[in-house]
């Protein structure tokens, strides 16, 4: 029998917000596989603001989606065809399968992932691109000390949250940035943040100045904008500020800091990052957040929505605040 796959596909490239019409949704007929190739069932694929740069024309660290394409997505799957000697039937992969039911592939960019020892959504969140990023930003860009004062932006979210509580392990104070009450007495009370700022409900500098009153060594941006200019304030001699997003500068025309000089007069650096360059260490990286998970020093929490009829108005989830820690889309039950 000829299986049917849901894909969503880039239909044109949206200006500021993307709109429903941005992407169209297709219902084609799966191939036989050839010598050499996997198919794949995909449960859960990840949802990640970068995925708004992606469908983008401009050049960037990554080639852009292509009107016609499918919108691309990482994904956890199983793989229920093979012709693969290196990939058995029911093993499970993460990788880019993009937004659409089933991938094939011949498993180039695809691992195995163990569901027998964390949930397969795991592997796109807290073990997969987030966490990674988490990782490698806070550790080998933020180069963090014992006792420093770590700032983080979009706290509650997938990157943040991790940020923060790994800044922790290692004996930082951390503070973390995120719009509500909810999600600021979420990173204090389970995720053990020593303090809050909340955007949306206090000033921004006031709240930095109040939990941050000898300055900050690190900041850790997912935001830009006026938090980041706001935070340049405070750099400490030596502070790092690692780039790693700007949610709040994706769908408009982007602004730049105004108070960069503090750069210059506290020696501070700052430098974006991007986790693909660190892809020879994940496995590295993914061993000890698992032993974290598994010693309760890190908790993982996964946002879940299902259908991929829902696609875009959960991908808008991203940028209107409503979803706390990684944002998955379940494709297939």
């Amino acid at each position: 029998m000829t299986l049917l796959n849901k894909q969503i596909k880039l239909a044109k490239r949206p200006e500021g917000l993307p709109k429903p019409e941005t992407w169209t949704l297709e219902e084609n007929s799966l191939r036989e596989i050839n010598e050499g190739e996997i198919l794949i069932k995909n449960y859960f694929l990840s949802l990640d603001p970068a995925m708004r740069g992606w469908i983008n024309s401009s050049r960037s660290y990554i080639p852009p989606v292509q009107i016609g394409e499918v919108m691309r997505a990482g994904t956890v799957g199983e793989i229920i065809k093979s012709k693969n000697k290196s990939f058995e039937l029911g093993t499970f992969v993460s990788g880019w399968g993009g937004v659409q039911e089933f991938t094939i592939s011949d498993g180039l960019g695809f691992y195995k992932v163990d569901v027998k020892k964390s949930p397969p959504e795991r592997y796109i969140g807290t073990l997969g691109m987030p966490g990674m990023t988490a990782y490698f930003g806070i550790l080998d860009e933020g180069k963090i000390k014992k006792d420093e004062t770590v700032l983080v932006s979009g706290a509650a979210g997938a990157v943040g949250s991790i940020v923060g509580q790994i800044a922790k392990i290692k004996g930082c104070k951390v503070i973390g940035i995120a719009g509500g009450k909810n999600k600021c007495d979420y990173i204090i009370n389970e995720l053990g943040f020593d303090g809050a700022i909340d955007y949306k409900n206090e000033n921004l500098i006031n709240g930095i100045k109040r939990n941050c009153s000898n300055g900050i060594d690190v900041f850790f941006d997912n935001v830009g904008g006026e938090i980041l200019d706001s935070a340049l304030i405070f750099l400490r001699k030596n502070a790092r500020v690692v780039l790693c997003g700007a949610i709040s500068q994706y769908n408009k025309n982007p602004i730049g800091p105004k108070n960069y000089l503090s750069l210059l007069v506290n020696r501070a650096s700052i430098k974006g990052m991007i986790v693909f360059d660190y892809a020879d260490r994940y496995k590295i990286a993914m061993e000890q957040i698992e032993k974290w998970i598994v010693s309760g020093e890190i908790k993982s929490k996964e946002d879940i929505y299902e259908g991929i009829e829902n696609f875009h108005e959960i991908f808008l989830k991203l940028f209107n605040g409503k979803k706390l820690g990684k944002l998955i889309l379940k494709i297939i039950k």
